[in-house]
């Protein structure tokens, strides 16, 4: 955050500040007291079990330029730094992001999706970053506390914003998209992560389109086209633009692979452009589709997104490939999971070359489906032509159970440590191996103990 008086706070937010400290001014922001920095911002939340004003007192000694405090919370009357007293000091996070945003005013790309958010924020920046000075989320600040900390991140020549938002109920994104209010909001598509929450993929599909409650008008809406259960809130949509990426031929651009690699694939948009992908997967070709997009929308040509595109990174954890000294080409698309993205994962082992290995663990959060869901999975398997089948976890046995018969060889640990062993023992040189689970299975300890 740059640096900003709280004269111009009171006038962004409803607050009440001595008039003593109005000319005082502030740089940066911080929920923790243990990261003060001089002139901060410190926001105090109260919690189950801390209360966060607790700490005030310690901030402004340790340097903090002022402190939000809830109205109706006692305070110490030894307290003699600026105190900016809120209703609620989520709510004044959240105003001042939204007031933050539109001083600084960049271009703000909004991306939420069931899988796939992460990623297609990463290849946006790269498809971007050579030509615009870009931030985006990091790690998972995309949350009603983490999008505007983010937000109070930017600096004051920032052009471009990509902000991440993830749910895990009704109307937390509508939050998120009228604090942004985003020039582009992205889906990229819709899976089954938080079932158990919203109860239904058409669920899920409302809920992720409240990203476009905030979108500007004539602002541009990215979704995934070949997904029907978008087509009927997309119909109801007014003065945005819209652009569609999918397989389907009636989209807006329609992408096909060219070529697979073991590094990458190759791909072209509406058979006229061809693009190259360093990174593995079919479904990851409609995440660059939507980079490609939001960099035509921002005028750039052909040749610098191709350019840019061919140099992307993902965050860690998300098919991201190592080869040992063995030989072993190991995949961590550990970082989670969803039967959509574990669907994906099989087809991306499936185009690869030599003994094909799928390590995969239980998908959390699908509450009363989880075993039909895990069931599908196994059934996925049918002619994909993987070698191995190693599951870990409850939930992934009725991946098992519906899979063993579809593969050469499978076995199912309850022992992380019993799987572990037997990968270790049956690797090979020129084995493919992909692992892939919910983030709560940590199956990058898997991974750490291949390579």
């Amino acid at each position: 955050m740059i640096e900003v008086t709280l004269k111009q706070i009171q006038e962004w937010i409803d607050c009440e500040i001595d008039e003593q400290f109005l000319n005082q001014s502030i740089a940066g922001v911080t929920i923790d007291s243990r990261q003060i920095d001089s002139k901060m911002l410190f926001i105090p939340f109260k919690g189950e079990n801390v209360d966060g004003h607790k700490f005030v007192k310690q901030a402004l000694n340790d340097g903090a330029g002022a402190s939000f405090y809830q109205k109706g919370e006692t305070i110490d009357e030894t307290i003699t730094g600026p105190i900016i007293w809120v209703d609620d000091t989520l709510s004044a996070l959240q105003q001042l992001a939204q007031a933050y945003l539109r001083y600084v005013n960049p271009h703000v790309i909004a991306v939420t999706g069931s899988n796939g958010k992460t990623t297609t924020k990463d290849m946006i920046e790269s498809v971007l970053k050579p030509q615009f000075k870009v931030k985006k989320t990091l790690g998972n600040y995309n949350n009603e506390i983490g999008m505007p900390l983010t937000i109070l991140q930017l600096d004051h020549d920032t052009e471009i914003s990509i902000l991440e938002m993830g749910m895990s109920g009704f109307h937390e994104i509508e939050l998120l998209s009228k604090i942004a209010e985003p020039d582009i909001a992205v889906i990229t598509n819709i899976g089954e992560s938080h079932m158990q929450d919203l109860g239904s993929r058409e669920g899920i599909a409302q809920a992720k389109f409240e990203i476009t409650l905030g979108l500007k008008n004539e602002g541009l809406f990215i979704y995934d086209g070949d997904e029907p259960l978008l087509k009927p809130h997309v119909d109801q949509l007014k003065n945005v633009k819209l652009t569609s990426v999918g397989l389907n031929d009636d989209n807006t651009y329609v992408c096909k692979i060219n070529d697979f690699a073991t590094e990458g694939i190759v791909f072209s948009i509406n058979e006229s452009e061809q693009y190259v992908l360093p990174i593995l997967g079919t479904h990851n070709m409609k995440n660059a589709a939507i980079a490609i997009a939001v960099g035509k929308r921002l005028n750039l040509d052909y040749e610098t997104i191709y350019h840019n595109l061919k140099q992307v990174k993902l965050t860690g954890m998300r098919m991201e490939q190592h080869v040992t000294d063995e030989g072993l080409v190991v995949i961590n698309d550990a970082y989670n999971a969803s039967p959509t993205s574990m669907k994906a994962a099989i087809d991306t082992l499936a185009n690869m070359t030599g003994r094909k290995i799928l390590i995969l663990g239980d998908v959390l959060e699908l509450g009363q489906d989880s075993k039909k869901m895990h069931q599908q999975v196994g059934n996925y398997l049918a002619n994909k032509g993987i070698d191995v089948l190693l599951t870990y976890g409850t939930e992934a046995s009725y991946i098992y159970e519906t899979g063993q018969n579809l593969v050469t060889q499978a076995v199912h640990y309850d022992d992380k440590s019993q799987l572990i062993n037997y990968i270790s023992d049956i690797a090979q040189q020129d084995d493919k191996i992909l692992i892939k689970g919910s983030r709560g299975m940590k199956l990058e300890e898997v991974v750490d103990a291949l390579i």
